[in-house]
């Protein structure tokens, strides 16, 4: 990365950081976007150049695991079927990063259920990765899908993910990470079992 690149990339996880402790400690309604750029040390009109809004802020590498899975359909072994192929997409995304069991997983879990803008957000970012995921496979794998059967498949392994996420997180008091993206596997090993491929 460059400089100019590196200093961007500060900046913007300055204004996931500030806007997460604000979050936490004051509430969601509560918090301004001039609260979060005064807790950054950023000006209010930089925001902008980051983030199109508050609830952006929570969801800020969905766009990275969408590319994630269309990455890992682009570069399918002949013996992966489309289960398969899902199934490590999510070990990829786990194996580099702990965002998806991290302090934000589990506060913007928390501000689904609690705050409809960010329910509503969370609801936009799902429906659109499934559709671009789903056309991924379908394309992919036009002798096994069909587009109503890529986005019947698509769908278990996003809610599988986001479902073994809310009960992982709801039940887990200080579990490392590792342990969660584990479990959070198997859970989705079980509900995609029905496309797997037999070994």
């Amino acid at each position: 990365m460059s400089l100019r690149d590196r200093k961007r990339a500060r900046t913007r996880q300055a204004l996931i950081d500030a806007a997460t402790e604000l979050f936490e400690r004051k509430g969601y309604d509560e918090t301004t976007i001039a609260d979060i750029t005064a807790a950054a040390e950023i000006g209010a009109r930089t925001f902008f150049s980051y983030f199109a809004s508050k609830e952006e802020l929570l969801f800020p590498d969905a766009g990275e695991r969408v590319q994630a899975a269309v990455d890992a359909i682009a570069t399918r072994e002949p013996a992966e079927g489309p289960a398969e192929v899902l199934l490590r997409a999510l070990s990829e995304v786990t194996a580099t990063g702990d965002e998806l069991v991290s302090p934000l997983a589990a506060l913007r879990l928390r501000m689904i259920q609690t705050v409809p803008a960010v329910r509503g957000r969370a609801l936009q970012e799902q429906l659109g990765a499934q559709r671009v995921i789903a056309k991924h496979l379908a394309d992919a794998f036009p002798d096994q899908l069909d587009p109503v059967g890529a986005a019947a498949l698509t769908g278990a392994f996003v809610g599988a993910v986001t479902g073994a996420l809310q009960a992982l997180l709801d039940d887990t008091d200080g579990t490392d990470p590792a342990t969660l993206q584990g479990a959070m596997r198997t859970a989705t090993e079980v509900a995609l079992a029905p496309w797997r491929r037999s070994p």
